[in-house]
């Protein structure tokens, strides 16, 4: 079961990010699915049509948008993987005029399956990086505040 899952969580990467594929989210993503984490609210998505929504702005302002799995970890119905996720800011999708610049942010997210559908998923990403890297945000200026030594 842990393999069978974990290649559905690979596909759902390489179908949904990489190749932009909708139809593999009206196939994988349960029709009573929740999303957590997914915007810059506690807001959650339910169900295709709203993972579409986070979808399409999200390829529309990253249209070569691309996620790579580095690790992965299943255990019973879950699967945990460790992204990494790079594209270039062509589209004003996410608020903020395109820029062209690359950006490349980190990801962490638990998938839970059921019945071949991903039935919920908690998602952890930089989107503070992420809005720094296309101007959203003010860069960070200085040293590190949570990594530098405080007297």
């Amino acid at each position: 079961m842990s393999e069978a899952n974990k290649a559905l969580v690979r596909r759902w990467f390489e179908e949904v990010w990489n190749q932009g594929r909708e139809e593999t989210i009206d196939e994988l993503f349960a029709t009573n699915a929740v999303g957590y984490g997914l915007g810059d609210t506690d807001v959650t998505t339910r169900g295709p049509a709203e993972f579409k929504i986070f979808a399409n702005n999200l390829r529309g302002a990253l249209p070569d948008i691309h996620m790579k799995i580095e690790d992965s970890i299943a255990e019973g119905d879950k699967v945990t993987v460790r992204l990494t996720v790079e594209g270039t800011h062509l589209g004003g999708h996410l608020g903020v005029a395109p820029t062209g610049r690359r950006i490349r942010i980190a990801g962490i997210v638990v998938v839970r399956i059921a019945s071949g559908q991903i039935v919920e998923g908690w998602n952890s990403w930089d989107q503070l990086g992420l809005l720094r890297q296309i101007g959203a945000l003010p860069a960070q200026k200085g040293p590190d505040s949570f990594t530098t030594a405080r007297a």
